[in-house]
């Protein structure tokens, strides 16, 4: 007796990535309004304009949708050309200025996905493996950051670890936050002042050219914080 022969339809794959994605979105979006424990597989599946029995075949738990909606946020970072940037500048002036752009970019693109994981982490019954997982390759390319400057001239006053660590206190998802959301600064203002900041702790006494020069203050660049809302 044959063996069945296996369906395959291009058609329906498609259907159920589209499927798929927007159960995502709408998730990304219900977690970021209203917190990932006041939202429910049937809200989820209502935003959706499905079933919650397809919001499970199709994704899983809300707790795997957490996982999903992380992971997407990780790989659309663009950590990885970040990296790659840094690795190429050859004066401190340059590394910070990637650093402070990249890391706002990245802040203000994926700002939901942030929203998300920052309402999630008090009420999610593994928040501190939550948080490794959204933040590993974050952190990973601040400690790139922090190697590539220890290996140019003029060195940091702080130790590598110490940079890299300093480095996370300044462009990490927290500083963002607390500028633009809580105090309402404008995206380019947080941007100028980290990256002010970071050069003048950094580079404190020396004469070399880690600072290249002013930007705007809190006020300026736009209405306070609408660059991530």
């Amino acid at each position: 007796m044959s063996a069945k022969r296996s369906y395959h339809s291009p058609l329906r794959e498609q259907a159920a990535v589209q499927t798929r994605e927007r159960i995502m979105d709408c998730a990304a979006e219900l977690f970021a309004e209203r917190g990932y424990g006041r939202v429910t597989v049937a809200d989820i599946a209502a935003a959706a304009g499905v079933s919650p029995k397809t919001v499970f075949a199709s994704v899983g738990s809300k707790s795997d949708l957490l996982d999903r909606i992380v992971d997407r946020g990780v790989g659309a970072s663009g950590h990885e050309e970040a990296v790659r940037r840094i690795l190429g500048e050859n004066t401190p002036a340059a590394v910070l200025d990637v650093l402070a752009s990249g890391t706002r970019a990245g802040n203000e693109t994926h700002f939901r996905v942030h929203q998300v994981i920052h309402k999630a982490l008090p009420v999610h019954e593994n928040g501190e493996a939550l948080w490794r997982r959204a933040t590993e390759a974050y952190r990973e390319a601040l400690a790139a950051a922090a190697r590539r400057l220890h290996r140019l001239t003029p060195r940091p006053v702080l130790t590598e670890q110490e940079t890299a660590d300093a480095l996370w206190f300044w462009f990490g998802p927290s500083s963002w936050r607390t500028l633009v959301v809580d105090n309402g600064w404008s995206w380019p203002a947080a941007e100028a002042f980290l990256r002010r900041t970071a050069a003048a702790t950094l580079y404190a006494g020396s004469s070399g050219d880690a600072d290249s020069g002013g930007g705007p203050g809190p006020g300026s660049g736009g209405d306070a914080g609408s660059g991530g809302r």
